[in-house]
């Protein structure tokens, strides 16, 4: 029997928003339902949307009482350009802001650090004062506008910043919303932005969930992400087994601080990556979207609703832009954004068409945005809730992720739990197998990539862009900006008052060394002009240093 419309089941009701994006609601079924005679394993497995376990969903209404967030991610050269490009998105249509921290800052590392010579401000914002963080968020309501912050090994410092920030500009910190990805686990794995061994990062990434938890009730203490570790090769059940398999160790570490789950738990957000592959992962959002309200529930004991739903930011897939023929990756990055849509995510990232060579220049940026913007105003795609849901080649990958993220799960249970899967590289010789496979089927030409190994082009570049130059040249950062910034932290350090920073510095120290949560003498120490690098120093001195470890 053909599935049934159901214009309004239950206790979902049509906000009047809905009559602003398209069709008049009347004619619009809220929820495509179930067939008259369902079975009641699929309504179990299925269901309605806003309702566990939500595989349709996290809210009965989702677009239509809501868009998804536009959340590009900037961040180069300095504090001040990066505003500059955060305030021309915010003019045109973007809803939240995402900061992205160059290698230094991710590191620990302030700007005049021998180490930081030649990448300050290259792949992201540098921040190393509190001045930095300030110029960084100048004339930018912080009580208003959500703030992404993707920073792991160094999280407490750039939330006490914030919160800092905040503070100077007389936002109460209790009204700061936003997130900051403070995920270290997955940093071992595929991305390489650690400083400290597993058990001393692992409590600081507690320490800011429990501070979050307690004093920011609008802030998302952490983002447990698979985006990198599928950049890095991962399959999509790959990527949900591994990211809940985080999450758990997170969720069980901050339970032995004493917190009661369904405390923490609804404050606990995801990011995963989407890749070309549209259906799959449209089912694979699905998938992890009921495999985690199942396992708070039965694992970690969760008794409220809330506290089982999975909310996630989404990036289209940097790893499938090609530098060939870069205009085909508006292409690209349309499937993967509708994919998104379609999957019910909370916040969205698109790439831009130049980002396989560089830092986003600012027309690609915004066709980026637009890209968003077309999707939400003018496909109609928002107006009904969940309208793959019931589809039956979309419920039958959602249960075969499902069930292999599932089995990746209980393997990594079995080890121990994450870190121990990790310390043993279950996580990393898991991806590399699949990277493999993958990069040999596009040298074999069996796995297509159009104007790589296929329907390739003689030229090179492309102009998108009237008068703006080839579309693949990028964001260039002036080498002068690196100077300044050097010359802004020195100037920072002269200037503050030094014994009440060296003061900051030793309180901080003792609450590092009696256990305690570090983030309210963080906060004192960088009000007190207490530097990012000095702070990772005081860490590297108490904890030591982790070394990448050797393949062979």
């Amino acid at each position: 029997m053909a599935p049934r419309a159901r214009r309004n089941p239950g206790r979902v009701r049509a906000p009047r928003a809905a009559a602003d994006r398209g069709a008049p609601p009347e004619r619009i079924p809220l929820v495509v339902g179930p067939p008259e005679d369902p079975d009641a394993a699929f309504l179990e497995r299925v269901g309605f949307p806003g309702e566990p376990p939500f595989t349709r969903g996290i809210h009965p209404t989702m677009y239509r009482g809501r868009l998804w967030t536009f959340r590009q991610y900037s961040g180069f050269g300095s504090a001040a350009a990066t505003n500059r490009r955060f305030r021309y998105l915010l003019e045109r249509g973007q809803t939240g802001l995402s900061v992205a921290f160059d290698l230094p800052t991710q590191n620990g590392y302030d700007a005049d650090h021998p180490k930081a010579k030649g990448e300050v401000g290259r792949c992201g914002v540098p921040i190393s004062t509190l001045d930095d963080l300030r110029t960084l968020f100048g004339g930018i309501p912080l009580g208003e506008a959500t703030v992404s912050m993707t920073i792991n090994a160094t999280a407490p410092i750039l939330l006490a910043l914030l919160v800092a920030t905040a503070q100077g500009s007389g936002v109460r910190p209790e009204k700061l919303a936003g997130t900051v990805q403070n995920d270290i686990l997955k940093e071992y794995v595929a991305r390489g932005t650690y400083i400290f061994p597993p058990g001393p990062s692992l409590r600081l990434a507690v320490d800011t969930i429990e501070y979050a938890t307690r004093e920011l009730p609008r802030w998302n203490p952490i983002s447990i992400s698979g985006y990198h570790m599928r950049e890095a090769g991962a399959t999509a059940a790959q990527e949900v087994g591994f990211t809940l398999a985080n999450a758990v160790a997170y969720a069980l570490a901050v339970k032995e601080r004493g917190l009661d789950v369904d405390e923490f738990l609804p404050r606990l957000s995801f990011f995963f990556s989407c890749d070309i592959r549209f259906l799959e992962e449209v089912a694979k959002f699905r998938a992890a979207r009921r495999l985690w309200a199942r396992l708070v529930r039965d694992r970690l004991g969760a008794r409220r609703a809330r506290s089982q739903q999975l909310r996630f930011h989404t990036q289209t897939a940097g790893s499938t832009l090609t530098a060939q023929q870069p205009e085909l990756n508006v292409v690209r990055t349309t499937i993967e954004a509708l994919a998104a849509v379609l999957g019910g995510t909370q916040s969205l990232h698109t790439n831009a068409l130049d980002e396989a060579l560089g830092l986003p220049a600012e027309p690609a940026a915004r066709l980026a945005l637009r890209t968003q913007q077309i999707l939400a105003e003018e496909s109609g795609v928002p107006n009904t809730v969940d309208p793959v849901g019931g589809a039956y080649e979309i419920e039958y990958l959602t249960d075969r992720i499902e069930a292999e993220a599932r089995t990746y799960l209980e393997r990594i249970e079995g080890m121990g739990g994450a870190a121990r899967a990790i310390e043993r590289g279950f996580y990393q010789a898991e991806i590399a197998r699949e990277a493999y496979r993958v990069a040999r089927a596009r040298e074999d030409g069996s796995e297509t990539v159009v104007g790589v190994n296929a329907y390739r082009e003689g030229r090179r570049g492309f102009t998108l862009f009237p008068g703006a130059g080839p579309a693949a040249a990028g964001e260039r950062i002036d080498p002068a900006e690196e100077r300044r910034q050097i010359a802004r932290v020195r100037a920072v350090r002269r200037s503050r008052d030094a014994p009440t920073a060296a003061a900051a510095l030793d309180r901080l120290g003792r609450a590092t060394d009696e256990g305690g949560n570090v983030l309210p003498p963080t906060i004192a120490a960088v009000r007190a002009g207490v530097t990012l690098g000095e702070i990772s120093d005081l860490w590297r001195s108490r904890f030591g240093e982790q070394i990448a470890a050797r393949a062979f």
